[in-house]
């Protein structure tokens, strides 16, 4: 008999509780979800995911003694392994910027369908990007001037193709297995074009390399497929 797949493992924090029991409802609907731990505010979030090590961690931005923000920053410095994705109201450009600066893997409004979110938390469990249609259109307007473009140092080759790859969805052993190289060096390479992008992210990697005309167009749209 065929071993059953294990359930993604989600913390979910928000400041309302109402919020967080739909959420919670539609989310273990899916059938291979499983919320193991609610947090109503930040710090409680930080403690539960430092406690349980979920897979995918969903955070409100706007929450009482630390942000989504500044709990994204404490996951990404202490457990990058953690997927991060930010459910919230907000689309204002600042919050946007800030959150992926930060090293959240995605960012979904609550406006998005259930199967939208559904299918973010499986993305970011997977090491894909997941973007709201709204925010990647303000990404791609916003995230580079003109001015900004010269001072960016270019990909090599190798670099380029990796970045490509991630940009359709591919995870890093995907990337690897395409380009015949380790798991270990697709990171060497992502960690490389994050410092040449000045990126924190792979969603904010590839926003940048097609304000660039690095990626095509395109990369910019599957990240919200």
């Amino acid at each position: 008999m065929p071993k059953a797949k294990a359930k993604i493992k989600v913390i979910l924090a928000d400041d309302h509780h109402m919020v967080r029991a739909g959420i919670r409802q539609l989310l273990e609907e899916a059938g291979d979800l499983r919320v193991i731990a609610e947090a109503g505010d930040g710090e409680e979030a930080q403690a539960l995911i430092q406690k349980y090590r979920p897979d995918v961690a969903v955070l409100d931005i706007q929450m009482p003694k630390a942000s989504g923000i500044e709990v994204t920053r404490w996951v990404r410095s202490h457990l990058p392994e953690v997927g991060i994705l930010i459910l919230t109201a907000y689309d204002d450009d600042p919050y946007v910027m800030a959150v992926l600066q930060a090293g959240a893997n995605g960012y979904v409004l609550k406006t998005a369908r259930t199967e939208e979110l559904i299918q973010a938390v499986r993305d970011v469990n997977e090491g894909r990007s997941a973007l709201d249609p709204s925010i990647t259109r303000k990404l791609m307007t916003n995230l580079f001037k003109p001015s900004d473009m010269a001072k960016v140092e270019p990909l090599t080759d190798r670099e380029l193709d990796v970045l490509r790859l991630a940009a359709r969805g591919f995870t890093n052993k995907a990337i690897g297995i395409q380009l015949n190289i380790s798991d270990r060096t697709v990171q060497g390479h992502l960690a490389h074009i994050f410092a040449k992008l000045q990126a924190n992210s792979r969603t904010e990697a590839v926003m940048r390399a097609v304000s660039l005309g690095w990626v095509s167009q395109d990369a910019g749209n599957l990240l919200t497929e």
